[in-house]
């Protein structure tokens, strides 16, 4: 079974520095889920201002983790000014937590 997540770019980032690599899984630990559930609130108050906000912020560390989601980061991203109905951001949304939750689960198997 793949992992959910990807350590090529931190690897590089690190020049293979254990103990960098940790700090920065921890990090992404941290971050990411308070994030995750303020975008999803935006989205469920119908605020693609706030969304956005959330989306751009973690952007770069998804893109750091390998987790494929630039297409539907930029598709919150883009919510406030493409007119898309709340509907189909929320199956966007939906695609996003249930992805980055599980490469959340795989960070925390392998490094806790």
């Amino acid at each position: 079974m793949s992992k959910g997540y990807s350590l090529e770019s931190v690897n590089e980032l690190s020049g293979g520095d254990d103990e960098f690599i940790t700090v920065l899984v921890q990090t992404f630990l941290e971050e990411i889920p308070p994030d995750l559930e303020g975008m999803g609130q935006a989205v469920k108050d119908n605020d693609p201002k706030t969304a956005y906000q959330f989306a751009h912020k973690m952007k770069p560390n998804l893109q750091l983790f390998g987790i494929d989601l630039l297409k539907e980061i930029k598709q919150v991203e883009a919510w406030s000014k493409s007119g898309m109905e709340k509907s189909e951001i929320e199956t966007i949304l939906n695609h996003i937590v249930t992805t980055v939750n599980n490469a959340i689960n795989d960070l925390k198997v392998d490094f806790q």
